[in-house]
């Protein structure tokens, strides 16, 4: 019989983990041994903090990175095969949500792998349903262009996405980068245009606020280095 690929879910930063991951999550990871992440130091100090009992020299860990070859990710699933359960960690929140590891789930659908999700936290998830924004009909566009002139172009046409099909809209971009953004937004979009800024989801320097783009240019928040989210909505 075949193992089993489990899609692990980590914490969003620096936070209780205990207060966001599941306990049965955790006592699944705690029976693995083998797992595919993308930085071993992170996914280490992860199994770490959930009390993870076994030596964690021990440990099988495969990396799955920009660096990592096609070749190599080709044998990542073979002791699944062999009858053995795999973990595939997430550096933070959910796996393959805004995340990598899509190419491994695709390989063990491929190769008759069982694959289980497991419950854990999504920035996502968690920035839309504290917005105040449409659930039923949104899109995640990922991290808009670096260059000015392109960001600012998509940051319209996803404006007016929002006018024309009521589709909230959710994106992302570089810490370092948040308040350069946060900026264009303000510049480009319409005073009404409605703008959810949610940083350090489910830690202890939370804040998820919304406010019309006329509200927020009188006071932005710094949120240089702090991992956030950017919502549109009308």
């Amino acid at each position: 019989m075949k193992g089993k690929l489990y899609l692990i879910p980590a914490t969003l930063g620096e936070s209780d983990v205990h207060m966001v991951i599941p306990s049965n999550v955790i006592e699944i990871v705690k029976t693995l041994d083998e797992f595919i992440v993308e930085q071993e130091k992170t996914a280490r100090h992860f199994l770490k903090s959930i009390g993870y009992e076994s030596s964690l020299d021990s440990i099988i860990l495969h990396p799955l990175n920009k660096h990592t070859s096609h070749e190599d990710i080709l044998i990542y699933l073979d002791n699944a095969i062999k009858g053995k359960n795999i973990g595939l960690l997430s550096e933070a929140g959910c796996p393959c949500i805004a995340d990598p590891g899509n190419i491994i789930v695709q390989m063990a659908h491929q190769k008759q792998i069982q694959v289980v999700p497991l419950v854990g936290p999504s920035s996502i998830y968690l920035s839309l349903m504290a917005s105040g924004f449409n659930g039923q009909n949104f899109a995640f566009n990922g991290y808009l262009p670096i260059e000015k002139n392109e960001r600012v172009k998509k940051i319209k046409e996803l404006e007016n996405i929002v006018y024309s099909k009521s589709q909230t809209q959710i994106f992302i971009e570089t810490p370092y980068r948040n308040n350069q953004l946060v900026q264009d937004i303000l510049k480009t979009c319409n005073k009404e245009t409605k703008l959810c800024i949610a940083s350090s989801i489910s830690t202890t320097d939370e804040s998820i606020a919304t406010k019309s783009i006329a509200q927020w240019q009188y006071k932005l928040p710094d949120l240089n280095k702090k991992n956030s989210i950017f919502l549109l909505y009308k």
